[in-house]
């Protein structure tokens, strides 16, 4: 996405990645949201980005932070790329209801403890079997069970994203591989179809996995992000200061289209004119080809 003109900002997670913290334990997920809120917000306030387009970018849990923030401030965002959004986990990388239940009577207890019984994320995410050992080779990337409060907590979150779809109301656009085991296709099918949002497109694509930016071969990478890039050519735009002022958005034609794989969405008849304020962790100018374009 840099390389097509866009600025992208990214924030380690407490505990994640390089920054501090106990390695990838979550004792609050609002947590999460609100040191991403403040960042992404500050690089937002910027002289060289305040007029840009601002949209956010979420893959797998990182879909349910951009959701969460959506729902912090409604208005700020001017769209979303979920890419395999944590709306629910899958079934089948649940625990069961049973050990979901003694769990949380030790949570306080033993939050830490890895002890939480899962199926490998790495081999149900990475189908090329080369980026998958590449991926098992990085230091970064946390190979241990789930702690026990992280587990909970993103059970917790997904059920309350999962419950909060009809409050959506930003432009979107959400992504799905058909195979995907970590996070459930059909839930992001019922966010697009439950989301209030007037402006949202859902594409499924064939025999995909969760990885889908990262764990596909190249020609599916490539697939992915041009449909991606696409989206956000057509909602991208320069901002004078007083368009700023946020006001409700007022309500427009849709129009239902279905694609070659049978996904559906449902597309503005104004998609290529002015794009309502929504949100995103992108941000760019839009308009003339040569001006240069950002996103968070």
């Amino acid at each position: 996405m840099a390389t097509a003109g866009y600025g992208v900002f990214g924030i380690d997670y407490e505990g994640h990645g390089k920054s501090m913290g106990t390695r990838c334990y979550i004792q609050k997920f609002e947590n999460l949201v609100a040191d991403c809120d403040q960042f992404f917000k500050s690089i937002c306030e910027m002289e060289d980005y305040r007029n840009k387009s601002w949209f956010l970018y979420g893959e797998s849990m990182g879909g349910a932070v951009a959701l969460m923030l959506h729902r912090k401030d409604p208005t700020f965002w001017d769209g979303a790329v979920l890419v395999a959004p944590m709306c629910k986990v899958s079934e089948k990388v649940k625990p069961h209801p049973f050990v979901v239940t003694l769990l949380t009577k030790v949570e306080e207890i033993i939050p830490k403890w890895k002890i939480v019984p899962t199926k490998d994320i790495i081999d149900s995410t990475f189908k090329d079997p080369v980026k998958r050992e590449k991926i098992r080779k990085n230091k970064l990337i946390y190979q241990d069970k789930p702690r026990l409060k992280t587990a909970l907590e993103l059970l917790r979150t997904s059920k309350g994203v999962e419950d909060s779809m009809s409050e959506v109301r930003m432009p979107f656009l959400v992504l799905h591989g058909e195979a995907d085991t970590v996070t459930d296709p059909e839930v992001s099918r019922a966010l697009h179809e439950g989301a209030a949002s007037t402006d949202k497109t859902f594409k499924l694509y064939p025999g995909m996995w969760h990885g889908l930016t990262a764990g596909e071969p190249d020609e599916n990478v490539e697939l992915v992000f041009s449909d991606i890039l696409a989206w956000l050519d057509q909602r991208s735009r320069h901002w004078e200061p007083e368009e700023r002022v946020r006001t409700p958005p007022e309500p427009e034609k849709i129009a239902h289209v279905t694609s070659s794989n049978g996904a559906e969405s449902w597309v503005p008849d104004s998609a290529h004119g002015q794009p309502q304020r929504g949100c995103s962790f992108l941000c760019r100018f839009g308009g003339q080809p040569n001006q240069q374009r950002c996103k968070m």
